[in-house]
């Protein structure tokens, strides 16, 4: 990989993080099967916590409106007192939940859940947010360079801070100026690019957003944001098409900005 030069207008580096900071076999590997393996735990412990259950009230409000889905698990209300009543609900929770997960969705409702769960295991030590090696390198020298350094992910912004508040690098939420999830809107629509430009306070041609997935790429291109396809162990291969069209690097260092003034 050759790497590129960053155009002059950017100011503004937008960071995708499975694929493009963080390893996805951390997400596939360790993430997602800690959610499957302790989230009958986790719900037992936190059931009469407010933030748990509003947590399943957004589930329970996302599964009417995927009534229409295949095999989608409603989460009936507790209609009665009892231990055996509230483990019918907690069983509905995580089969819906599963169901989710199966289907590869990232509705907002399971994004709160399950950042709830990863930070009950990032505090007590169970997990460690994984980085690539050259990213804290790069974002520091980006950042002494003037750039600011914010996250876009499916990730909900407390899964965000608590990886990288908790990753194998220590904390280094000090090096990012901010984060958004799909509470901006969706990585596939262009939309939600030029909100977080008007939210950053920049123009859309400001931005360089890294990432692994081409449709994500294809959205942010189409508001004139600058993209580049980070390539790295374990992601999606590209077809010959895409290898020829988008600007690719295997590394942060393959970023080269412009000299300063």
């Amino acid at each position: 990989m050759a790497g590129f030069a960053v155009p002059a207008e950017v100011r503004v580096i937008l960071l995708d993080v499975e694929g493009t900071t963080t390893p996805v076999a951390f997400v596939q590997d360790i993430l997602f099967p800690y959610i499957k393996d302790n989230i009958k735990d986790y719900l037992r412990a936190h059931w009469e916590d407010e933030a748990c259950q509003q947590d399943i009230g957004l589930l329970r409000k996302q599964a009417e409106e995927d009534s229409h889905m295949h095999g989608v698990v409603p989460i009936p209300l507790e209609t009665r007192d009892g231990e055996e009543e509230i483990e019918r609900v907690i069983q509905a929770v995580i089969d819906n939940v599963h169901w989710q997960m199966s289907s590869d969705r990232k509705t907002t409702a399971l994004k709160q859940l399950q950042g709830h769960i990863w930070k009950a295991a990032y505090e007590n030590g169970c997990v460690k947010g994984e980085l690539f090696e050259d990213v804290v390198p790069a974002v520091r020298k980006w950042r002494e360079r003037g750039m600011k350094i914010y996250v876009y992910s499916s990730g909900s912004v407390e899964a965000q801070k608590l990886l990288f508040g908790n990753s194998t690098e220590g904390d280094i939420l000090e090096l990012l100026d901010g984060h958004f999830d799909t509470e901006i809107g969706s990585k596939v629509d262009s939309e939600s690019y030029q909100r977080i430009a008007t939210s950053i306070g920049c123009s859309t041609n400001n931005i360089l957003f890294l990432t692994d997935v081409t449709r994500e790429a294809d959205a942010a291109e189409e508001v004139d944001v600058h993209v580049a396809v980070v390539i790295r162990p374990g992601n999606a291969g590209l077809t010959d098409d895409e290898k020829s069209y988008y600007r690719l690097i295997t590394s942060f260092n393959e970023l080269f900005l412009p000299p300063s003034t």
